[in-house]
């Protein structure tokens, strides 16, 4: 079928939907992650199976991430330099877990998604100055071992499953001495990475769908710019409020999906 054709055929008022929450999902997932939890859903409802869903939020994730990370750098919330080396990580383990979603059911992983998400939000609850500070130097030099594997298994969860990601990989952030800015500028760049990684076997495998696809990433484009520069601008109290909200909200959802 071609071109025309698929276009002949769209709706646009759920295009335009697709758009506006792609717009929406794009502006929290540029600071704190989460995004999925609004795009994969609308994918779903648009009628696309699954793995297609799954695969054309990897597309709108990309575009977005990018964006993000640009973004980030060209304000210096985001030291390259000093994560370069992480990208390659980031990017095998998606890869690797990509490719596992073809050999394991990734219901498999939910439970133990579940519990990370509970710690995670309860203790940046809890720890009221909690990645206010940061104390990168220390911190690193003490836990660059499991740091690096984090990143490994955190890249591998986002091509496997994927909810959650951003959340995770902030924590490790902050875990490792940034404050919550840096700590998403960072973060955000490694999320490309597994983004990126899952993309590319995804279109290698034919799952994109790139007519939802495109105008959802370029919606995406948009959101990540603006929410990028709200977050700089409104600072690390923001960027906290934002990641507990949406952390309990994809811990809620997840487990309200698990359970039933």
């Amino acid at each position: 079928m071609g071109l025309t054709q698929l276009l002949s055929q769209l709706d646009l008022t759920l295009l335009l939907l697709l758009i506006c929450l792609a717009f929406l999902a794009s502006f929290i997932d540029s600071v704190v992650g989460g995004g999925g939890l609004i795009t994969l859903p609308a994918l779903l409802f648009a009628g696309l199976n699954p793995s297609a869903a799954v695969a054309t939020n990897k597309l709108v994730g990309t575009m977005g991430s990018l964006t993000s990370t640009i973004m980030f750098y060209k304000t210096g919330k985001l030291d390259i330099k000093s994560i370069y080396k992480l990208f390659p990580l980031s990017f095998i383990g998606s890869l690797c877990g990509a490719w596992a979603v073809h050999l394991i059911d990734p219901a498999l992983l939910k439970p133990f998604m579940l519990v990370m998400l509970a710690l995670v939000a309860i203790y940046t609850l809890i720890k009221k100055d909690f990645g206010k500070i940061a104390q990168k130097q220390t911190a690193k030099a003490k836990h660059a071992l499991v740091f690096f594997i984090a990143v490994f298994c955190i890249g591998f969860y986002d091509g496997f499953l994927g909810p959650g990601t951003g959340s995770f990989l902030i924590f490790a952030f902050i875990i490792a001495g940034y404050d919550f800015i840096h700590a998403a500028g960072s973060a955000k760049f490694l999320n490309f990475a597994s983004n990126i990684a899952a993309l590319i076997l995804f279109t290698a495998l034919g799952e994109v769908n790139f007519v939802y696809g495109i105008p959802m990433g370029l919606a995406g484009i948009v959101g990540a710019i603006i929410g990028s520069r709200f977050a700089i601008n409104k600072g690390i109290s923001y960027i906290r409020l934002l990641f507990i909200i949406v952390t309990f909200t994809l811990l809620i959802k997840n487990a309200v999906d698990f359970l039933i």
